[in-house]
């Protein structure tokens, strides 16, 4: 079938960035186009191509979300202070870069666009609503120290949404005295059933399971985000969908999943910090551990200095240990004369009481 010239497609990449820009999910997309979220997912990989009149109702659709982020730029451009908080990775992507912002209304616009999505996504990883603020305050105030790296980087939010889960899931949370009571449950029992088998799924699927069905990323970004391979990934998903379907039955269709997992992030009022706020606190973080650092370092120089000046210039050499000499005869208490030696005595008396004479041994 020959495609009609009069409804032309962008590239794969080009309609995933169009529809994050305004900011819609593939199910939104799915919904308006009349096909299933899947389907919108293919065409936005490259794996399919939309014939007939789907194709022509994804153009028009394709076509519209162009105007619109063309209208964006330009009111941008003649305000760059005015950033709205509705915008996706790719536009922040170009708005970073983009030297009409400062760093500080760059980072601002990407936390105000991330974050509240961001803290909701992390408590359905941990099922703690302090542990997801803290992770997602944490996970920008590292992205606000690496700024030049993150603000170049293809996909920003991607980056600030790993660092989040990687502080999410890190084991030392169970050290925490704080963190060793479980916190309430949603209040809603079919929220709670399902929180409940999210958070007995190994962190590995947990986190494939949200990436693909909650957040919508497709297998090989998922792949990419978790540092894993394809096929592994895939594995991880089928067995966390396996997990959910056979505890919850009515959650085995993936749409159905998708839309419960929205619904349980959306029902718990999570806020996070203010942009300033954060921006803040991760400077005070950096000057109090360079300033430690640099405290360490003279403290390091000062005792070297001093062990050095009260070290002694000579050593003398350590006295040999003891050893034993043959043919010394052994030292023996002092006993009475034998009679050879009283002659002897009383001779030497006798011989030398008149004047310093000289003994001569004469031979016998």
């Amino acid at each position: 079938m020959k495609q009609s010239p009069s409804t032309p497609l962008p590239p794969p990449d080009e309609r995933r960035r169009l529809r994050e820009a305004q900011s819609l999910t593939q199910a939104q997309v799915a919904a308006r186009v009349g096909v299933a979220r899947e389907t919108v997912r293919s065409w936005e990989t490259g794996r399919t191509t939309p014939r007939g009149r789907k194709r022509d109702a994804y153009a028009k659709l394709l076509a519209e979300l162009a105007t619109e982020k063309n209208e964006q730029d330009e009111k941008e451009q003649k305000d760059p202070k005015e950033v709205t908080a509705g915008q996706d990775p790719a536009p922040v992507t170009i708005d970073l870069r983009s030297d009409a912002l400062t760093p500080a209304q760059a980072f601002d616009a990407l936390y105000a666009f991330c974050a509240p999505a961001l803290v909701r996504q992390t408590y359905l990883l941990t099922g703690r609503r302090e542990l997801a603020r803290e992770s997602v305050e944490r996970a920008f105030q590292l992205a606000w120290q690496s700024w030049p790296e993150v603000a170049l980087d293809r996909d920003p939010a991607g980056w600030v949404r790993a660092t989040a889960y990687e502080c999410a899931l890190s084991p030392w949370h169970r050290l925490r005295p704080r963190y060793r009571h479980p916190e309430p449950p949603p209040a809603d029992a079919t929220d709670r059933a399902l929180m409940d088998v999210l958070l007995k799924l190994p962190p590995p699927h947990r986190r494939t399971l949200l990436l693909y069905d909650g957040v919508g990323l497709d297998l090989p970004d998922t792949a990419a985000e978790t540092e894993a391979s394809t096929p592994a990934t895939a594995n991880r998903l089928l067995h966390a969908r396996a997990a959910i379907a056979e505890r919850l039955p009515e959650l085995s269709d993936p749409a159905e999943l998708h839309r419960r997992l929205a619904t349980l992030a959306s029902t718990e009022r999570l806020r996070a910090a203010q942009p300033p706020a954060v921006r803040h606190g991760s400077e005070r973080r950096a000057r109090f551990w360079t300033r430690a650092a640099i405290a360490f370092t003279v403290a390091l120089i000062g005792t070297t200095s001093l062990t050095l000046r009260s070290a002694p210039t000579h050593y003398e050499p350590p006295v040999a240990p003891g050893s034993d000499v043959r043919g010394v005869p052994k030292r023996v208490a002092p006993g009475p004369l034998s009679e050879a030696e009283s002659k002897l005595r009383e001779k030497l008396r006798e011989e030398s009481a008149r004047g310093p004479e000289r003994l001569q041994p004469t031979l016998p």
